[in-house]
């Protein structure tokens, strides 16, 4: 491995690429600490503490979010309006016809996604604070708040995107695991600590260590896996030229929904929670605290995953059109009939796949709220966080592969 690092940096374009993905980084995290004025901090801390959904969003911002600091909304707006855009182009003919055009339609559809996102990063600035009761001064301060955080958003954005164009990985991807990796580190500061004050048990810690390597053994096991489908295509005549007559497959992963059903999830049982905020004495709210420490919450949460496992799956793999461009091109699977069988097929192994994925995604959304119950200690890892790190390295470590083996070096997977 040491010797692959080195190889990679011996080559000129992807050692100016790998400076600036790190300059970049270090360039988000170093905005992490410029607070937002007006913020009673205190506030903030009871709200994360008392509230799953904002300790949630801390730990995806590297604990920007509890200092409020300017990247406290760190790139969950954009995310948010991803996926609105996302579902809306599935929901409404037009926009479907625009993300058909080509580049210019995508374009598009990516403006309109930056627009939505600093609208939403203010409007959840404020909410939040508000539900918070977070501002030390009130009034015209909302306003302040609200530009200072969808301006830290825009910003995050457009490193996010100058990541991508000129350095190595998806940048958007890239901050959030920054964030994410961020917090582990500053737990495992505060570990120590508690350690050594005997405030902390080392058993726990131990434990929590060992939770956390074997979920990223298994997250990168799935990642990776797949099932290929093999499919040959029949030699035919255009002009003077013969075309096919190859083997090949199709790569159907076992994950293919990567971390859209944790999200889904999570997102829908803390809509409630965002609500009650506003109402923190109110009997309902008291009682949605005590349901979210209850084992019916989990199981709820798993039953969201594994719904929205299959309904992702559904939005992202359509077998009744793989089956056309294959007909069309000449290529059958072996043993199965062309059209409607062929389909069926496809439809029989995704429903499959999808099964291990959803059951596998909502064992994993459990383990770190288990752990927290058992050792009292939080957790500095949820689910969706590891998921998103792990696959985030991954694709990051393929995209440096593919840059060495076009200059003819060994990847770090070969």
């Amino acid at each position: 491995m040491l010797e692959k690092m080195k190889s990679a940096w011996r080559i000129p374009e992807l050692r100016k690429k790998i400076v600036y993905t790190f300059g970049m980084l270090l360039l988000y995290r170093l905005l992490c600490v410029i607070p937002v004025p007006g913020i009673d901090i205190a506030a903030v801390a009871s709200a994360v503490k008392d509230y799953s959904i904002l300790d949630f969003m801390n730990m995806m911002t590297g604990g920007s979010f509890q200092n409020m600091s300017i990247m406290a909304m760190g790139i969950t707006p954009y995310i948010n309006s991803s996926i609105i855009l996302q579902l809306l182009t599935v929901a409404i003919p037009s926009l479907e016809k625009l993300a058909k055009e080509g580049p210019e339609g995508r374009k598009k559809i990516t403006e309109w996604t930056r627009y939505l996102t600093v609208v939403l990063a203010f409007i959840q600035a404020v909410g939040l604070v508000f539900a918070m009761r977070a501002n030390s001064y009130g009034g015209i301060w909302y306003l302040v708040i609200g530009i200072s955080m969808a301006a830290g958003t825009s910003l995050a954005m457009w490193i996010g995107e100058r990541i991508t164009e000129n350095g190595i990985g998806n940048g958007i991807s890239l901050l959030i695991m920054a964030g994410i990796v961020s917090n582990m580190f500053n737990w495992a500061r505060q570990a120590v600590v508690g350690v050594a004050d005997g405030t902390v048990s080392l058993i726990a810690v131990i434990v929590i260590v060992i939770a956390l390597l074997a979920m990223i053994v298994a997250i990168t096991y799935v990642d990776m896996g797949e099932r290929r489908i093999p499919v040959q295509y029949a030699k035919r005549m255009v002009g003077r030229k013969m075309y096919g007559g190859q083997s090949t497959h199709i790569p159907m992963k076992i994950n293919s929904t990567g971390v859209m059903p944790l999200i889904f999830g999570f997102a829908i049982l803390q809509f409630p929670a965002t609500i009650f905020a506003f109402f923190p004495t109110s009997g309902i709210n008291q009682w949605w605290l005590g349901f979210q420490s209850s084992v019916w919450y989990q199981l709820v949460l798993a039953i969201l995953i594994i719904a929205f496992t299959y309904f992702y799956t559904s939005i992202t793999f359509n077998p009744v059109d793989i089956s056309k461009n294959m007909q069309q091109n000449g290529g059958i699977i072996p043993g199965i009939r062309q059209g409607r069988a062929t389909s069926d097929y496809l439809a029989r192994v995704s429903s499959r796949l999808t099964l291990f994925s959803a059951l596998f995604l909502a064992v994993l959304a459990t383990i770190p709220t288990m752990l927290t119950q058992i050792f009292g200690i939080s957790a500095p890892f949820g689910a969706s966080s590891v998921l998103i790190a792990v696959s985030v390295g991954i694709e990051t470590i393929r995209q440096v592969e593919a840059q060495m083996v076009m200059r003819h070096h060994k990847g770090f997977l070969g």
